[in-house]
């Protein structure tokens, strides 16, 4: 059974992956790019889904990480889809570490990333209403 350090995370588990030696830096802490990347997977993955097609990222709103991750931790990132507009979302996400051979989980960052709808030509279009 999983212990959760600090409260319990917000949203959904979207994304699920291994910090890896190649990850990191000399003293084994993940890249802080990395972590972001992956949470950037994450949300194409909600939005895609609300969406119904495509989408891009417009915008990640303030980060700071709050815990490091280190090689062997298992990254779960959480999404929830917080706001809809005419053609753009506001998805908070939640990074939490999964501690190396351990149950322990811990919140390493946040954030609101916005996601725009595309269209076949690339062009913002309407995100439809929930179905």
């Amino acid at each position: 059974m999983v212990h959760y350090a600090e409260g319990r995370p917000l949203g959904d588990l979207t994304l699920r992956t291994l910090a890896m030696p190649s990850d990191a830096n000399a003293a084994g802490d993940i890249f802080g790019g990395w972590v972001m990347a992956q949470m950037d997977l994450a949300c194409g993955i909600r939005a895609a889904e609300r969406a119904k097609g495509r989408v891009v990222t417009a915008a990640v709103k303030e980060m700071s990480f709050a815990k490091p991750m280190k090689i062997g931790d298992t990254l779960c990132i959480y999404t929830h889809v917080d706001r809809v507009g005419r053609t753009s979302m506001v998805l908070k996400v939640e990074a939490w570490a999964q501690r190396y051979l351990s149950d322990l989980m811990e919140k390493v960052t946040h954030a609101d990333f916005v996601m725009v709808a595309l269209d076949g030509e690339g062009k913002p279009k309407a995100v439809p209403a929930e179905s």
